[in-house]
């Protein structure tokens, strides 16, 4: 708790950031589990295939499930895929959500 007033607690405030994920990424449903996971946590955003064979995109939303989804896409992502690794970019916290879900973009 602690006293009123528009500040919210450390760790809930909206960040947004972008994701690279490297390895064995498309062609496993990387994107379907990907989106399935952003939305189980709440978050918003995209996910497409790159022309160099890796997976990107953007994830916005409270800081402590943006920080479970960058786990997830570093460690686990689908079942079938080979994760070398993820790199994340253009961390920044945001006043507000820029999309309205997470999509699969072509």
């Amino acid at each position: 708790g602690g006293g009123g007033g528009a500040a919210m607690a450390d760790g809930e405030g909206l960040v947004s950031v972008d994701y690279e994920v490297y390895g064995k990424v498309q062609g496993v449903f990387f994107r379907k589990y990907t989106q399935g996971e952003a939305k189980r946590l709440g978050l918003v955003g995209w996910v497409q295939n790159t022309s160099h064979g890796t997976v990107q995109g953007q994830i916005q939303g409270p800081t402590a499930r943006v920080r479970e989804l960058q786990e997830w896409l570093r460690k686990i992502g689908s079942p079938q895929s080979r994760i070398s690794r993820a790199e994340f970019s253009n961390e920044k916290k945001i006043e507000a959500l820029e999309h309205k879900e997470f999509q699969i973009l072509k």
